[in-house]
């Protein structure tokens, strides 16, 4: 059997190293997690510098030339994304690599990749005091692409859309991929000016997953990656649960030719509360599975929509509702919907339910630890709520969830906003 050592935390100069030793993966995983809170002035910008940040840099400097590296290094992985979780936008960057100790030439490429990716995050492609022109202008394209394509993808515009009616003048409100309206007047000059704050003052994470020797690593990492010390992160703060007499009912109309019904619930539990597992338990019985009451219900029984799910966010306190339905459908489907989320309320739930739904979460979180980014994701979510949870914690915290305890947390969930894109004159 694979052998996993618990994961070890260094605490380096200006950031926090994480060590994943296990032998599980042939490939070891490199994921650097860039953490600030979501500014209205910075949030393009800063989805532009997740782009610009590998497109090129002093050794390697456009993408062609970084391409041939990773042909080089037995066709390694490397991207970068940014994301959001809560309040925060966060910038990561990833890489994949082949473990040496598999290969008969014996490639040094543990070292090279992090010496690639110390040269990714501190010696981007700049003549010291802006970012190369042509790689600004072509990772400007692509972030125009990524902004419309959410556009094309309706079920994903209508949660975008969803969320900025229900946070309006939060900064949760606003996409992590920023406005496209704002991407052509960032000069390259105020991207490095930028970058330059975000290399000093951001709280930075770096984790290694693989068949490793923490030590070496933390002495390539440490010896590649110098960054200065910097204040101390904030606390992710509570979110405020603005209860309204009455649900914000919205109606937005396009060329579609499906309805996206999507209702946003909030509920003052989120990731560090201690009711959060049951809260996990909630959401997949009501619609986090092929088995919960909406899957069932909406979709099912009533035939009402193409999907009907449910997702928690976990740092801001809300629930999703997203599903596909004909136009004809809305008040049909709202009313079951809401059926679904008083039988929550009201404890009818079923002993085979609460018992499904905490082995189908007990295996997802298994599968997750089977993938290194997931498993990653699984950890940094604690770590950006200010709260360790191992795995087994996790598994064992699910596994003790009681009936009552999913009736308490029902307790907190309030419809909050109905958002409804249909087609034009329906």
């Amino acid at each position: 059997m694979a052998k996993t050592k618990e994961p070890r935390v260094v605490s380096s100069n200006g950031y926090t190293l994480h060590l994943l030793e296990t032998e599980k993966y042939k490939t070891t995983t490199f994921s650097i997690q860039i953490k600030r809170k979501i500014e209205e002035e910075n949030v393009t910008k800063r989805a532009l510098l997740a782009q610009v940040l590998k497109a090129g840099t002093e050794s390697y400097p456009s993408s062609l030339h970084i391409h041939r590296l990773l042909e080089d290094m037995y066709g390694a992985g490397f991207v970068t994304s940014i994301g959001k979780k809560g309040e925060y936008q966060i910038i990561t960057i990833r890489m994949d690599v082949s473990n040496e100790k598999f290969l008969l030439d014996q490639t040094p490429l543990l070292e090279q990749s992090i010496s690639f990716l110390g040269e990714v995050l501190l010696n981007p492609l700049t003549d010291g005091e802006k970012f190369n022109e042509t790689n600004v202008k072509k990772e400007k394209r692509v972030l125009k692409q990524k902004i419309q394509s959410i556009y094309d993808d309706k079920m994903r515009f209508a949660n975008k859309r969803l969320i900025e009616e229900m946070f309006k003048g939060d900064r949760y409100a606003l996409h992590a991929f920023g406005k496209e309206e704002e991407v052509d007047g960032i000069s390259a000059e105020e991207l490095y000016t930028y970058y330059q704050d975000v290399i000093e003052n951001d709280e930075i994470d770096v984790y290694v997953v693989g068949d490793i020797d923490g030590d070496q690593v933390t002495d390539l990492i440490q010896s590649k990656i110098q960054l200065s010390s910097r204040p101390a992160p904030e606390k992710m703060s509570a979110p405020a649960i603005n209860r309204k007499d009455q649900e914000n009912v919205i109606f937005d109309e396009q060329d579609v030719k499906q309805g996206k019904l999507h209702m946003g619930y909030r509920t003052s539990i989120t990731y560090s509360d201690p009711n959060y597992y049951a809260m996990q338990v909630f959401n997949g019985i009501f619609g986090g599975f092929s088995h919960s009451k909406l899957f069932i219900n909406v979709r099912e029984k009533a035939s009402l929509a193409y999907y009907a799910v449910s997702r928690v966010e976990s740092h801001i306190g809300a629930i999703f509702v997203m599903s596909g339905i004909e136009f004809k459908n809305y008040e049909q489907a709202v009313t079951i919907i809401r059926e679904q989320m008083d039988k929550m309320k009201n404890g009818d739930i079923s002993d085979g339910e609460l018992a499904q739904t905490k082995e189908m979460l007990r295996n997802q979180i298994l599968e997750s630890v089977d993938n290194p980014n997931s498993w990653v994701d699984l950890l940094y979510h604690s770590k950006v709520a200010g709260i360790e949870r191992s795995i087994d914690e996790w598994i064992e915290g699910i596994q003790a969830v009681t009936m009552r305890d999913v009736l308490e947390v029902a307790d907190t969930v309030t419809l909050d906003t109905i958002y409804f894109l249909k087609g034009e004159g329906q």
